[in-house]
């Protein structure tokens, strides 16, 4: 996540003035597995909440979409990199302060998601669940129509790996990385956006680049 690696949300970085420095630093210090290991890795910083990252099995992973859907679907990895891919170069921050620039992400836009399970009238937002437990987020399905929101599978031309949350990740340019999920296994439509793990701990729902209560510009 930063805390992924991005973060899966939330990258990190020395931790500095702001809501996410007073949050983290007390639980570093005092040894707590909600937050753990700080891994440098070319030029991002990774965290986890767990302690450790979850390990992606090609042959066993499914991508679960459903909730307010008329058709729900549980992907495989075959399934889902066979979708048609979109690519982009764009900036990723950080909430703590830092950003790593000229990122090129392959995905799959989450319209060609939406068109599978075909929302309900209902649905205005996604849940998304990762892998590593208890982390999760959201995003409206206004925002997951921007034209470089995207469901990353590979970064610098190359898959995933495990610490930037292989085998799939959300990413929102715009936004700072907690809200990307990283070790993505389900997506849920929902009537009403729900509050993900960093939300609950004080961060803002909607974290856009420059706006959020964080410490990102």
């Amino acid at each position: 996540m930063v805390v992924g690696a991005g973060p899966a949300a939330l990258l990190g970085t020395p931790l500095r003035a702001g809501p996410i420095s007073s949050f983290l630093s007390p639980l570093t210090s005092a040894g707590s597995q909600l937050v753990g290991n700080l891994f440098p890795v070319g030029g991002w910083r990774i965290y986890t909440i767990s302690g450790s990252m979850p390990i992606f099995d090609p042959a066993s992973w499914r991508l679960e979409v459903g909730g307010l859907v008329k058709r729900p679907r549980t992907l495989t990895y075959d399934q889902l990199t066979a979708l048609p891919r979109a690519e982009q170069t764009s900036t990723f921050h950080c909430v703590t302060g830092w950003t790593v620039k000229n990122v090129h992400w392959t995905g799959v836009r989450f319209q060609q998601l939406f068109d599978l399970v075909q929302p309900l009238p209902s649905a205005t937002a996604v849940r998304f669940v990762s892998m590593e437990r208890p982390y999760d987020d959201s995003l409206t399905l206004e925002q997951l129509r921007l034209p470089d929101a995207m469901l990353a599978l590979e970064l610098d031309h190359q898959p995933l790996s495990r610490p930037h949350g292989a085998p799939a990740r959300v990413i929102l340019p715009e936004m700072c990385g907690y809200k990307g999920v990283k070790w993505l296994t389900k997506m849920e439509f929902v009537a009403k956006q729900p509050r993900g793990f960093w939300e609950q701990h004080g961060y803002d729902q909607n974290a856009w680049v420059g706006r959020s209560n964080g410490y990102g510009s």
